[in-house]
């Protein structure tokens, strides 16, 4: 089956996907301290049959014009979108988040310290961790994406360290074959990159009994997590490495958006990237290890110790897509997560986490991504109304179907689930033995830079690089640190870093006991 004979579908009749699809809303920029949870349907418009009712319509319009001033202004708030909103109908029925549990929430005393702890003490009670999951079968992955299955071999050339493989090429030879890539469609940068590849393409083509062949491959390791904790600076050093080649940019999010359509949340659904869009990332790395054909006929690779790797920070944490595309049959938990998809093509794959204090995390990611008006006591009315969502749906659901709750995620005015680590490495870990999976701190990696590095290379099986290399390595200074003006708002206040604390205590001492490392408990934390 070719990439132009296969076509993405949703699950459910037509009816369904229309009543799925999230709504595109704009408005202005106007900041609005208004917090709401709500539910969109869409109607068909009712006819006036009287002309009789002509009175009322003024009347009706006014009161209906006002309702929907009141819908946008709190869609904004809801989402945080400073340029469009996406409106989401629920999944299923949250009713405990419109009307919240035993603390309700009052938005007139959102710094009320002993209302916040009553609810942090609520949401730690109900933690539990599963020992395990129920692992879908291989046959219902394949049922669900066909393409992606039928697209990658199970087996890889031999003798080479990084999952590559020779795909025969169907197409024209003289045209472009990066012209229905839609990484190069939505972006210049990409374009660029594209630009090189297709003047070298014909060049790179292996013959084979009248049969032209082209080297595909997949990554040898993933970055996969988590934002802002330090990922961007790890992949920057790194990719230093000389046996150490990367997809042409960093965080392509294939697996947990492009291929669901997702470009920017705020947008709604896009044409879903096929896989062939994303092994077109790793092209450039493949030539590499394929090296030239000219002065080696026989198509074996001439580097076959180099290895490719990739870089989302939403690998780790994003199944958010999944409500859209797959059967709700696991009262509220995803049927299938973005590690089973690759377990099933990369059995042997490896993978990198960075994590830091989730405390700090949080507030940095409020201010790498938050909108206008950034305060600390911005910051301590977003956490509030996040942990008073997050409480709500664990009035009616276990935390785990809440962490993975595509609602309660949007909605959230800060990303609060995205600190929860030891619920994502534990469900990495039904799939992945632990010897795969490298986890590391921030904190650490700040500390001690050579430390930090050469675990990383110990644990791909790199060659210790040249010392000029390694202080290359290590001197760089840090990537993607945060930005003047956002130093310049200090701090978070001491009651929402002791609120966060509280909240978050009971995951990290499960992360530190799973990984017998009591670092991870952030009890002196600094960054």
């Amino acid at each position: 089956m070719t990439q132009m004979d296969y076509k993405y579908s949703l699950l459910g009749s037509t009816v369904d996907d229309y009543r799925k699809r999230p709504l595109l809303l704009q408005v202005d920029n106007t900041p609005m301290n208004l917090f709401a949870v709500l539910e969109v349907k869409r109607e068909l418009p009712r006819r006036w049959s009287s002309l009789g009712c002509f009175r009322k319509i003024r009347l009706y319009s006014v009161l209906f014009g006002l309702a929907v001033t009141f819908v946008i202004m709190a869609s904004y708030i809801l989402t945080g979108d400073k340029k469009g909103l996406l409106l989401t109908p629920s999944p299923y029925h949250f009713s405990s988040l419109v009307s919240p549990g035993p603390y309700a929430f009052n938005l007139s005393s959102v710094k009320d310290y002993a209302h916040i702890k009553l609810v942090v003490k609520s949401i730690t009670s109900k933690v539990e961790f599963r020992s395990s999951r129920q692992l879908p079968e291989l046959k219902a992955l394949v049922n669900s994406e066909p393409h992606m299955f039928s697209a990658i071999p199970r087996k890889f050339l031999p003798g080479v360290k990084n999952p590559c493989w020779y795909e025969e090429y169907t197409g024209n030879i003289t045209s472009d074959p990066y012209r229905t890539n839609l990484y190069a469609r939505y972006s210049r940068r990409f374009r660029t990159v594209f630009q090189h590849l297709r003047n070298t393409f014909r060049e790179h083509l292996f013959h084979r009994d009248g049969k032209p062949y082209r080297m595909r491959c997949l990554p040898y390791f993933y970055i996969i997590g988590q934002p802002k904790c330090g990922t961007t600076d790890l992949y920057d050093r790194l990719r230093l490495h000389p046996d150490v080649k990367f997809t042409t940019f960093k965080e392509p999010h294939w697996w947990t958006r492009k291929r669901f359509g997702i470009i920017r949340l705020s947008e709604g659904f896009h044409d879903r990237y096929p896989v062939e869009d994303y092994l077109d990332l790793f092209d450039q790395a493949a030539y590499q290890i394929q090296g030239n054909l000219t002065a080696n006929a026989s198509g074996s690779p001439s580097q076959p110790n180099i290895i490719i790797g990739e870089a989302s920070a939403s690998t780790m944490w994003d199944n958010n897509a999944w409500v859209y595309f797959y059967d709700n049959t696991t009262e509220g938990e995803p049927p299938f997560l973005i590690q089973d998809f690759v377990h099933a093509l990369q059995p042997n794959a490896r993978f990198i986490i960075m994590l830091r204090d989730p405390v700090e995390r949080l507030y940095s990611d409020y201010l790498y991504f938050g909108i206008a008006n950034k305060s600390a006591e911005d910051f301590h009315e977003k956490v509030s109304e996040s942990l008073q969502l997050f409480e709500g749906c664990l009035t009616e659901y276990t935390m785990r179907s809440c962490v993975y709750n595509t609602t309660v995620n949007n909605a959230m005015p800060v990303r609060l689930q995205v600190g929860l680590y030891i619920v994502y490495l534990m469900d990495w870990m039904t799939v992945f033995s632990r010897e795969q999976i490298l986890v590391l701190r921030l904190e650490d990696h700040a500390s001690n830079r050579k430390y930090t590095m050469h675990k990383v290379f110990d644990f791909l099986n790199l060659g210790p690089p040249t010392k000029e290399i390694e202080s290359e390595i290590t001197r760089s200074p840090a990537s993607n640190t945060r930005r003047p003006a956002d130093k310049n708002l200090g701090p978070m206040l001491p009651i929402t870093k002791e609120i966060l604390r509280d909240f978050y205590m009971p995951f990290n001492e499960k992360l530190a006991k799973v990984l017998r490392n009591d670092s991870f408990l952030w009890e002196n934390s600094k960054l």
